[in-house]
């Protein structure tokens, strides 16, 4: 089984991504301007166009991991609004709008118990979400992030 969920090792790596689609890409790349060094001035209009191909290559694939995360952040945003338009007395419902993502992204580790008193420090102070998660004492797993 594996360990429980915490601050210390809550970070994931989706292996496609980190070890597959990102290091081939800049792979790509390097070996693009490799051949085209060492292969100039022969077919330099085909080397050069490899050369901003893979560098399209690289930008799409930073790009595409880029929207899902900002998306995931989105969701995990509305999904804590919701949590928190639960959990708060109706007087501190304000606290729903003080909050920015970067403040819902960390509060999402928060549980139930501690998340209202939680997101009030979070506003009063601006705290980061790195800051945030140091401060939870009871940590709820989110294992669908990646």
């Amino acid at each position: 089984m594996a360990q429980p969920q915490n601050f210390k090792n809550h970070g994931r790596f989706d292996p496609a991504f980190h070890f597959f689609l990102a290091p081939m890409t800049l792979l790509n790349l390097a070996f693009s301007i490799y051949a085209t060094i060492h292969a100039w001035p022969g077919f330099r209009h085909t080397h050069l166009w490899w050369i901003a191909m893979s560098i399209v290559l690289f930008v799409m694939t930073g790009k595409m991991r880029s929207y899902a995360l900002q998306n995931q952040d989105r969701i995990i945003r509305l999904e804590e609004q919701l949590r928190l338009a639960d959990l708060l007395p109706e007087g501190k419902l304000g606290l729903v709008d003080a909050l920015t993502i970067d403040q819902f992204i960390g509060l999402r580790f928060a549980s139930d118990a501690e998340l209202p008193a939680l997101a009030a420090r979070a506003v009063a102070e601006n705290l980061n979400r790195k800051q945030i998660k140091a401060l939870i004492v009871t940590w709820r797993p989110d294992n669908d992030r990646i």
